[in-house]
C-alpha cells in the first residue's frame, strides 16, 4: 500500500499555491492604518481551493482538502477603535462583572481580531518538522511492538497495551492534521501520508477527514454538528432503552467511534465507507472509494497476520491497543464539546455561526499526555482556525486569551496523567442527555430516569 501511493508522489511538481493574505496592516492612503477582519457569519467562510493533478494511476484526481476557512475582508478601524470594542467600552469592561457573562451572547469581538492577535509564524507549516513527529512516532509503535514480542510477559502486556493504544491515538492525530492540511501545504503529501497513518490503524482517511469538515464547519450546530452534537429531546424519546444505555454509560460510549464510522449518530444515517453515503458530494465519490480500499487492505493484511503468528499473539499485539486508541479518541472528542462546569449553549437558525460556535469548544489538560498526542487539549484555537499546525496551538492561543476573554475556558491543570478528566466525563454522561426541540439557543437537560442519571 505504501508503495501504491508513494509510485503517486513527485511525478510532478505541485502547481504554484498562492498564499492566503497575512492577517495585519494593509496599506492605504489615509493617515491610520487599516485591519483584515472578516464578518462572524458563516457565509464569509470559504473552502479552499482545490488542488487537482492528473498523473499516475489515478487520472485526473482531486487532491483537495476542502478545509474550511474564514475569509478575510478589509474592515475599516483603527488600534484605539478595536482595543474599546474588545476590552473597554462596547466588550469586557466592568460592565460585564457587575451583569454577569452569558456564554450564549453574541461577543464583541470578531473573527478576524483573534486571528490578528496570532502571531504569523504560528500559521506557518513545515513539513519537515511535521514528518519528524511521524517518523518519532512510527520509530515508537515497531519499538514497542518488538519489545512486547520479545519479553512475552504478561506482566509486560498490560503496560504495552496502554502505551501502544496511546501510540495508535497519536498517529490518528498527526493523520488528523493532514485531513485539515495544517500537516504541510502539500496537498498530495498530506493524503499520502494521512492514508498511510489512518489506514493503519482502520480508518477510513477520506470519509472521516469529508466527515470531520462537516463538524468543523458546523460546530455547535445542534442538528448539523457531526461530531458528539445533542440529541433532540424528540430523537432521544425515541430510542429504545438499549441505545440510550449504550450511549450514556461507561464504558459504551467510550467504546462508539467504528461503529460510528459504520453507521454515524442517532438520527442520521449514512457510512464512511459508501461512497453514496448522503455524508458526501458525488465529487467526493472517488476520494472515499480510495479509502475504503486503503482500509480494506489493512484489515487484510492483519487477516494474514493472524495467520501468521496466531490470532492470539494478533490480539495482544494490535487488537487490544486498537480499542484503547478508540476509548482515547472518543474520550478526548467528548470532552472537547461537553462537560464544563456551567452548562454550554448549542445552536440554531439564526443565533449560530461559525465563531459563537467555535467559542462552545473547550481545552484540556493531559498532562504529560499532552506532548505525546501533539497537543490535541488545545483545542479551541484549533477549531476555529484549523489550518494552523498542532506545534504552534500553545502559543497562538496564548495570544488570542486576552481578545477571547471569559469566552475561554481556562482548563483545570493536570496531573502526570489527566485522572481528573475521568470524574468530568462521569458527570457530564450523568447529566448532558438532551436539549429541547425548540429554541435557537439551548442547553443540555437532563433525564431523571434514565438508570445512573444524576438526581441534582
Amino acid at each position: 500500500m505504501a508503495s501504491f501511493f508513494t509510485s503517486e508522489c513527485g511525478l510532478k511538481p505541485l502547481p504554484h499555491i498562492y498564499p492566503r493574505p497575512a492577517a495585519g496592516v494593509v496599506s492605504r492612503s489615509c493617515s491610520k492604518p487599516r485591519f483584515l477582519h472578516t464578518s462572524k457569519d458563516f457565509a464569509d467562510l470559504k473552502t479552499t481551493n482545490l488542488i487537482k493533478f492528473s498523473s499516475g494511476v489515478f487520472g485526473d484526481r482531486n487532491w483537495g482538502l476542502k478545509v474550511s476557512a474564514p475569509l478575510k475582508v478589509a474592515y475599516t478601524e483603527d488600534d484605539e477603535e478595536r482595543e474599546e470594542r474588545i476590552h473597554g467600552v462596547n466588550g469586557f469592561g466592568e460592565n460585564e462583572e457587575e451583569a454577569g457573562f452569558d456564554p450564549g451572547a453574541p461577543p464583541a469581538f470578531k473573527l478576524a481580531d483573534i486571528r490578528a492577535a496570532i502571531p504569523k509564524h504560528c500559521w506557518v507549516k513545515d513539513p519537515w518538522k511535521s514528518m519528524s513527529y511521524v517518523v518519532r512516532d512510527v520509530a515508537v509503535v515497531f519499538g514497542l511492538a518488538a519489545a512486547a514480542a520479545y519479553l512475552n510477559n504478561w506482566l509486560v502486556w498490560p503496560l504495552y497495551w496502554a502505551g501502544q493504544g496511546t501510540m495508535f491515538w497519536a498517529l490518528f492525530v498527526l493523520g488528523h492534521d493532514c485531513g485539515h492540511g495544517s500537516f504541510s501545504n502539500n496537498a498530495k503529501l498530506n493524503s499520502v501520508v494521512g492514508h498511510l497513518l489512518h489506514s493503519s490503524i482502520l480508518v477510513p482517511y477520506h470519509g472521516w477527514r469529508i466527515s470531520h469538515r462537516t463538524h468543523h464547519q458546523n460546530h455547535g450546530h445542534v442538528e448539523n454538528d457531526e461530531s458528539w452534537h445533542p440529541l433532540s429531546e424528540k430523537i432521544y424519546r425515541s430510542l429504545d432503552s438499549v441505545t440510550q444505555t449504550l450511549r450514556f454509560m461507561l464504558p459504551f460510549p467510550m467504546l462508539a467511534y467504528p461503529f460510528y464510522l459504520w453507521s454515524r449518530s442517532p438520527g442520521k444515517t449514512g457510512s464512511h465507507f459508501d461512497p453514496n453515503s448522503d455524508l458526501f458530494g458525488p465529487n467526493e465519490r472517488k476520494d472515499v472509494i480510495t479509502s475504503t480500499v486503503c482500509w480494506t487492505a489493512m484489515a487484510a493484511i492483519l487477516v494474514g497476520l493472524g495467520f501468521t503468528m496466531g490470532p492470539m499473539q494478533l490480539l495482544k499485539l494490535y487488537g487490544v491497543p486498537y480499542w484503547i486508541f478508540v476509548m482515547w479518541l472518543d474520550f478526548v472528542t467528548y470532552l472537547h464539546h461537553h462537560g464544563h462546569e456551567e452548562k454550554l449553549p448549542w445552536y440554531r437558525g439564526k443565533e449560530w455561526s461559525y465563531l459563537r460556535g467555535g467559542l462552545t469548544t473547550l481545552d484540556r489538560d493531559y498532562g504529560w499526555i499532552n506532548n505525546i498526542h501533539h497537543d490535541i487539549g488545545t483545542h479551541v484555537i484549533h477549531h476555529l482556525f484549523p489550518q494552523i499546525p498542532h506545534y504552534h496551538l500553545v502559543e497562538a492561543t496564548e495570544a488570542a486569551k486576552p481578545v477571547l476573554g471569559k469566552y475561554y475556558r481556562e482548563p483545570k491543570r493536570s496531573g502526570p496523567l489527566p485522572f481528573h478528566l475521568i470524574g468530568i466525563l462521569i458527570r457530564s454522561l450523568k447529566k448532558d442527555h438532551y436539549v429541547s426541540d425548540t429554541g435557537d439557543v439551548v442547553y443540555y437537560q437532563t433525564d431523571q430516569n434514565l438508570r445512573g442519571s444524576s438526581k441534582s
